[in-house]
C-alpha cells in the first residue's frame, strides 16, 4: 500500500498523488471529479492507520457530546479543532491525494478551512442539504471556493449514514433544492423522525466506502449526512478546505494554539494560517505569520 513517505517534496501535488491513482493519470481523474463534482479514492489508509486514528479519538468520543441542533444531528458527536487534538490527525489534513485535488481547485495558497470527526449515532436522521462554500454569497455557476474530504474511520454503509450527494449538483445555478438548510437547523430543537425524508432525491447517491477510503467534493456540491438506521455508529473525519481569500469556518489560529503550530509539519502550518495569499493578505504586524513561531523550517 503507498504512503504519504513515497513522495518527495520537489514534486508537484499531482505527482505526489500519483501511488494513490491506480494507473490512471492525475488529469483523467480530475475530469471525472469537474465532471461529476465528487471522487472516491477507496482504502488510502492502512488499518493501521486507521486503528490509530480511532485511539487519538476515543477520549474525544468518550464525552458524547451531541449536536445541538438539526444541521450538526441531535444523535451524533462532533469534534471540532483537530490539529489542537493530537498531532496524528496532520497527516489527513496534508495527505498528498486530497492536497492535490484541493490545490488544483483553489491553488497552493489555500487554507483549511474546518477540520472536525463526525459520529453518527443509530437513530441519527438526515442532515438537511447544503454546500460547504454556501458561506461565499457569490451567484452560481461558479468555480468551488472550497473543497471537502471525507476520510472513512468506519465502513460508510447504505444503512449507516453515509454522505449523500447529488453528482453534477456542483454545475447548478443559484436554484434552491428541496430540504436546503436554513438558519432555523442551525436553531435547537427535537430531532425529526427518521424515516421521515420530506427532502429524498431519487437523484442521489450515497458514499459507501470501506474504513480508509477517502471521498474528495467540489464546495458547490449539494451533499448532506445520511440518517443511521444500522445499530451501530458512523464515523468519518473531514477536513474542509477554502479559497486562501476567503474566511474559515474555524478560526484555526486560535483552536490551534502557538506552541502546537510550531510542531504542526510546515505545510500544515500553512494550512491553518501561518502563510500568505498573495501579495500579502494575511500578514501580522507586517511580517509574514510564520515569524510568530519559534520553530522556523530550514
Amino acid at each position: 500500500m503507498a504512503t504519504a513517505a513515497t513522495t518527495t517534496a520537489s514534486q508537484t501535488p499531482a505527482e505526489q498523488a500519483t501511488p494513490w491513482l491506480k494507473g490512471r493519470s492525475f488529469d483523467s481523474w480530475r475530469e471525472e471529479y469537474d465532471r461529476r463534482g465528487f471522487v472516491i479514492f477507496e482504502r488510502v489508509l492502512s488499518p493501521e492507520k486507521v486503528a490509530a486514528i480511532r485511539a487519538a479519538l476515543a477520549p474525544h468520543l468518550a464525552r458524547d457530546l451531541k449536536g445541538r441542533n438539526d444541521f450538526e444531528g441531535l444523535s451524533t458527536n462532533r469534534v471540532y479543532a483537530l490539529l489542537a487534538k493530537s498531532p496524528v490527525f496532520a497527516e489527513l489534513v496534508i495527505h498528498p491525494l486530497a492536497l492535490a485535488f484541493v490545490e488544483a481547485d483553489l491553488g497552493p495558497s489555500c487554507l483549511l478551512s474546518a477540520f472536525l470527526a463526525i459520529n453518527l449515532q443509530p437513530g441519527e436522521t438526515v442532515q438537511p442539504w447544503h454546500t460547504d462554500d454556501g458561506g461565499a454569497r457569490l451567484p452560481r455557476p461558479r468555480p468551488a471556493l472550497g473543497v471537502s474530504t471525507f476520510w472513512a474511520i468506519d465502513d460508510t454503509t447504505e444503512t449507516n449514514g453515509s454522505t449523500e450527494i447529488v453528482p453534477g449538483s456542483h454545475l447548478w445555478d443559484g436554484r434552491r433544492i428541496e430540504g436546503a438548510s436554513t438558519l432555523a437547523d442551525f436553531k435547537s430543537r427535537s430531532a425529526l423522525d427518521q424515516d421521515h425524508d420530506p427532502a429524498f432525491r431519487t437523484d442521489a447517491v450515497k458514499l459507501a466506502m470501506p474504513a480508509g477510503s477517502l471521498a474528495i467534493a467540489k464546495g458547490t456540491l449539494w451533499h448532506r449526512g445520511g440518517a443511521n438506521r444500522s445499530d451501530r455508529p458512523r464515523l468519518i473525519i473531514t477536513p474542509q478546505y477554502c479559497a486562501g481569500w476567503i474566511r474559515q469556518l474555524e478560526n484555526m489560529c486560535l483552536a490551534v494554539s502557538p506552541e502546537t503550530a510550531e510542531k504542526l509539519p510546515e505545510r500544515a502550518r500553512e494550512l491553518i494560517g501561518y502563510s500568505i495569499h498573495p501579495p500579502f493578505m494575511g500578514y501580522v504586524d507586517g511580517v509574514h505569520p510564520k515569524k510568530l513561531l519559534r520553530a522556523q523550517p530550514a
